[in-house]
């Protein structure tokens, strides 16, 4: 009987189960051929599916003439027999490498021309063409992990969420179009020409409305749509882990959130996380780590030398509001040091002076304005930089991050979680001449600065909280405001009129006339989450199918235009000049 006569299933086994028990077992495989080795009277094989990788080989002339007609990337059907591998020829790098398949009748089920490059974990290939080609990208077993490292991080959060008491709802993702930091992607109306649905940044107003509802708990994986500058850590639609709770604190969520990142990652990757958090301030956080997502994987803390600097010679130095510096006891040659400053002005500062300690004396730019001998125990160097207090922290929050990573101060495969708390409220747009949310206008301003954020808004401390985990942010999350008047001085406050509440928030303001519990909730971001875990430093290598840094879909070609008839069905025509 020949395998196009067999009534059975077309394949028996997964390429990646095969083990030295099942031999003598007759088995049908079916997978892409990875790999070729004629030799002439000897022929191998190795097919894989997304189990793994099984070896086959042959030494009968009638397959061996059929199987050499095979190509890599080859859709195959192998039937065989199951053989245990000689002791000195068993493959320790392969799951299945104790044991081979006699190949005893091989069908090509699908043929593939030449690929645009190599299938194979070390991919030579660019960024560009393996998106363009994406579904030959995830047939690498390294993306293929990530996908299924994917899809149980969303089993493990469902469990434990739903162990806890939460209910998962799906909410609109075409809805209003409202102000929350970044522009909206607009969809048109047929039905209501002139008119525009909006896809939702996320899913905020409404798990918000939710809780006036009286859900308590409830969760979603919420697809969010934002039409913002990428970089790395960032796709115009990405998914959140997106979660709210009523009559609830923030340590409440913290205990929460804290209890279900201890079990996605104990469940996953098998790594035990130490709880509970550590919880630090927003100043905190600027003036140690020049950073509100701070890597606290090693030390080097910003030291403050203000009131030194102030009392120094040097004009560059006495005249700033604040001088900061970085310790490090690495060793730094010319050359680094040259390379340090490059970085750093690359950034967009002027300039950076340093300060070497060798045997209890100092030299460098910086030796004769400054003694920082008392400030090191040890051998080592101070990169120092002044100016305005706040853009001064964050460049050296920077070079505290490049010198990590160039002098590899931070270990493999740890994860260091923390809270950072007590965010400013409000920040001053010089350019729009106004004040703006640091987050979002839902949050509540920590009880002290009630009724009184008018008096000095930069002053005013929100009940906000992000997670912050090897210096990337996980999540940010706020009790939200339940009082209308509360939230009706904050919209006053950064500029929105009685008309533009009504049209932009007018069904929440008025939910919130008929009961709002205090409520609060967090939004983990799962992409950014999948890149931990994996190791990965761009988000765009843990999601199936994303889009480049201009926001293109290679593989699909789009966005794209569409035909004048669509957009005439839509009331739609575009501007001269525009295709």
């Amino acid at each position: 009987m020949t395998i196009a006569d067999r009534k059975t299933h077309i394949r028996s086994h997964m390429c990646g189960v095969l083990n030295p028990s099942m031999e003598g077992v007759e088995v049908t495989l079916c997978g892409w051929i990875k790999k070729t080795r004629d030799h002439g009277n000897l022929i191998f094989l190795d097919i894989s599916d997304i189990s793994g990788t099984s070896q086959i080989y042959s030494n009968e002339n009638s397959v061996i003439e059929q199987v050499s007609k095979f190509r890599l990337e080859d859709v195959v059907q192998i039937r065989g027999i199951v053989k245990k591998r000689p002791a000195d020829m068993v493959n320790s790098d392969m799951v299945t490498g104790e044991i081979e398949i006699e190949c005893k009748e091989a069908k090509l089920l699908s043929k593939s021309e030449v690929p645009p490059f190599v299938v194979e974990e070390d991919v030579k290939a660019s960024e560009d063409l393996r998106l363009k080609y994406r579904y030959l990208d995830l047939r690498r077993r390294k993306m293929q992990d990530i996908m299924i490292k994917r899809a149980k991080t969303y089993s493990a959060v469902r469990e434990y969420l739903n162990k806890n008491g939460f209910i998962e709802i799906e909410t609109p993702i075409m809805s209003k179009s409202t102000p929350e930091g970044a522009r909206d992607y607009l969809v048109p109306s047929r039905v209501h020409k002139g008119n525009f649905y909006a896809l939702v940044q996320s899913p905020q107003l409404y798990k918000q409305i939710l809780m006036i509802s009286g859900f308590d708990r409830y969760f979603q994986f919420a697809r969010c749509f934002r039409d913002e500058d990428l970089r790395a850590d960032r796709q115009p639609e990405h998914t959140q882990i997106d979660l709210e709770m009523s009559f609830v604190s923030k340590e409440d969520i913290f205990l929460i959130i804290e209890g279900m990142m201890k079990h996605v990652f104990q469940d996953v990757i098998q790594i035990e996380l130490n709880t509970p958090f550590p919880i630090i301030t927003y100043n905190e956080a600027m003036e140690n780590y020049g950073s509100d997502k701070p890597d606290v994987r090693f030390e080097n803390l910003i030291i403050d030398i203000t009131e030194l600097a102030k009392e120094s010679d040097s004009n560059i130095l006495n005249n700033n509001e604040y001088t900061g510096a970085l310790f490090f006891e690495e060793l730094f040659t010319r050359k680094e040091i040259d390379s340090v400053t490059d970085f750093i002005k690359s950034a967009g500062a002027a300039g950076m002076g340093y300060i070497k300690i060798n045997e209890n004396t100092q030299s460098g730019s910086f030796a004769k304005y400054i003694n920082l001998e008392h400030k090191a125990n040890t051998n080592g160097i101070f990169f120092i930089m002044s100016g305005p207090k706040k853009r001064t922290l964050q460049f050296l929050g920077m070079l505290r991050k490049h010198i990590a990573e160039v002098k590899n101060l931070v270990k493999g495969n740890e994860f260091k979680f923390l809270w950072v708390t007590d965010f400013p409220l409000f920040e001053y747009n010089e350019n729009e001449n106004r004040y703006e949310p640091c987050h979002h206008m839902f949050t509540m301003p920590k009880q002290e600065f009630v009724g009184k954020m008018k008096e000095n808004p930069l002053a005013v401390k929100g009940e906000l909280y992000d997670l912050v985990c090897n210096g990337i942010e996980l999540a940010s999350g706020s009790i939200r405001i339940h009082r209308l008047e509360i939230q009706r001085e904050i919209m006053e406050l950064i500029g929105l009129s009685d008309d533009e509440l009504e049209a932009k928030f007018g069904f929440l303001l008025e939910a919130f006339k008929y009961g709002a519990p205090p409520h609060g909730g967090i939004a983990p971001g799962m992409d950014r989450l999948i890149m931990l875990m994996t190791g990965h430093d761009n988000i765009r290598d843990v999601i199936a199918f994303p889009k480049t840094l201009n926001a293109v879909g290679l593989m699909e070609h789009c966005p794209s235009e569409v035909s004048i008839e669509q957009m005439e069905e839509l009331g739609i025509k575009l501007k001269e000049g525009g295709k």
